[in-house]
C-alpha cells in the first residue's frame, strides 16, 4: 500500500526566494515611513504625510506577506490540509489587495480634506525627505521585482506567487506616492501650485486601486477553484484524446498554490488504457502535481 501513498506538500515546505526578500524590504519599509510621517507632521506637506502613512499600512500588509510565507512553509507538512498549504499564498495576496484599497480610499479623503484646508509647506526639508523615501522605496521594488521562481507560459494568470505580487504592489505604491510627492512640492515651491499636492495624493489613490483591483481578481480566482487558463484544459484534453479511442467527458483543473494544479478528469473508452498510461500523457510542465481519473467503459448499444 506504501507504493499507493503520496505526499501532499508540493514543495511548500521550502522556503520561498520572496520570503527572504519580503522581510529585507519590511526593515527599509519600517525605515523610511518612520522618518517621512515625523517630517511630513513637522513640514507641513499632506503628499509627504500619506506616503509615510502609507508606508505605515505597508509595513502591516509586508509582515502579513512574509506571515503568509512562514505558515505555508511550517504547517506544509500537516494532513489537516487536504492539497498543502499552497493557497495560504494567494490568501496572503488577497489580504494584501484588500490593504491596498483601503489605503487608496484614505489616500483620497485625506488629500480631498487638505485641498478643502491647506496647510503651510516648509518646502525644502519636505522635498529632501521625499526625495530619501524614494530611493529607499525604489530598493525596495528592484528587491521584490526581481523574479526568482520559473512561471510556464500555460501557467499565466494562475500560477504566479500572489504574495509576492502583494508586496511588489504595495513598495511599488510607495515609489510612486514618493514620486508623486516630489512632483507636488516642486510645483507648489516654484509655480505656487499649492493644489499639486492633494491632488497628486488623488492621482496615486486611483492608480493603487487600480492595482488592488487587479490583484484581487487574480488571487479569489485562486480562493474560489476557478478553473485554469483554457489553454491548460486544451493541452489536456488534447494529450489524453491522442489515441482517438478515448474521450475526456469532464475535466476539472484548478491552481492549489504558485505553479501548481490539482485535476479531476473523467474518461470514457471502449478500450480504456491504464490509470498510469493516462497519467503519463500530461506534461509535467504543467504542473498538475495531484491527478485524479476516472476511467469508464464505453458500451456499444444497438
Amino acid at each position: 500500500m506504501e507504493n499507493w501513498h503520496h505526499n501532499h506538500t508540493f514543495g511548500e515546505d521550502k522556503r520561498r526566494p520572496g520570503e527572504s526578500r519580503t522581510i529585507i524590504v519590511i526593515g527599509l519599509t519600517a525605515i523610511t515611513m518612520v522618518v517621512e510621517i515625523l517630517a511630513g507632521i513637522k513640514y507641513g506637506s499632506m503628499a509627504l504625510l500619506a506616503d509615510g502613512l502609507h508606508m505605515a499600512s505597508h509595513a502591516v500588509a509586508l509582515s502579513i506577506a512574509a506571515f503568509a510565507y512562514i505558515y505555508a512553509r511550517r504547517n506544509a507538512h500537516n494532513n489537516q490540509y487536504s492539497f498543502g498549504t499552497g493557497k495560504v499564498n494567494a490568501m496572503g495576496g488577497f489580504i494584501g489587495a484588500l490593504l491596498l484599497a483601503l489605503f487608496a480610499l484614505f489616500m483620497a479623503f485625506e488629500s480631498v480634506v487638505r485641498m478643502v484646508n491647506p496647510v503651510e509647506i516648509i518646502f525644502n526639508q519636505a522635498i529632501f525627505v521625499a526625495v530619501f523615501g524614494l530611493v529607499g522605496n525604489g530598493i525596495s521594488v528592484f528587491i521584490l521585482g526581481v523574479d526568482d521562481d520559473h512561471h510556464h507560459d500555460e501557467h499565466a494568470g494562475h500560477g504566479h506567487d500572489h504574495n509576492l505580487k502583494s508586496a511588489y504592489l504595495h513598495v511599488l505604491a510607495d515609489a510612486l506616492t514618493s514620486l508623486l510627492a516630489i512632483v507636488a512640492l516642486l510645483a507648489a515651491k516654484y509655480f505656487g501650485l499649492i493644489w499639486m499636492d492633494p491632488v497628486m495624493g488623488i492621482v496615486g489613490a486611483i492608480l493603487v486601486a487600480r492595482w488592488s483591483y487587479g490583484l484581487l481578481g487574480s488571487t479569489s480566482a485562486v480562493l474560489l477553484d476557478h478553473q485554469a487558463p483554457s489553454k491548460v484544459l486544451e493541452k489536456i484534453k488534447m494529450v489524453l484524446e491522442s489515441d482517438e479511442d478515448t474521450e475526456v467527458a469532464d475535466l476539472h483543473v484548478w491552481s492549489i498554490g504558485p505553479e501548481i494544479y490539482s485535476a479531476q478528469i473523467s474518461i470514457v473508452a471502449r478500450n480504456p488504457a491504464t490509470l498510469t498510461e493516462y497519467k503519463s500523457r500530461i506534461p509535467e510542465t504543467l504542473g498538475i502535481v495531484h491527478i485524479s481519473i476516472e476511467i469508464n467503459k464505453h458500451l456499444e448499444t444497438e
